[in-house]
């Protein structure tokens, strides 16, 4: 796991997607609540959006350096090894 102190860089690139995932989850529930209803795949493209800033921060947790776009891909896919707990 990257530290704040010794990855400044990569650390502020995690905190912008965990930054970018609170904005997206508050701009869903605003949108939820204002309209008292969405549109099934609006809900599915939103939440996507969501989780994939989500997988980014799991699978680049360790990552030094510059991030190129094949990382950046396969960083936003679903972490192999999460599974369900209880």
């Amino acid at each position: 796991m990257i530290t704040e102190q010794e990855n400044p860089m990569e650390w502020a690139l995690l905190s912008k997607e965990l930054d970018e995932s609170k904005e997206h989850l508050e701009s869903l529930i605003a949108q939820l609540h204002k309209d008292g209803s969405i549109d099934e795949n609006d809900f599915k493209v939103q939440l996507f959006h969501v989780i994939t800033h989500l997988n980014r921060i799991w699978n680049s947790r360790a990552h030094v350096g510059e991030i190129n776009d094949k990382d950046f891909a396969n960083y936003s896919n679903i972490p192999k090894e999460f599974s369900p707990i209880g």
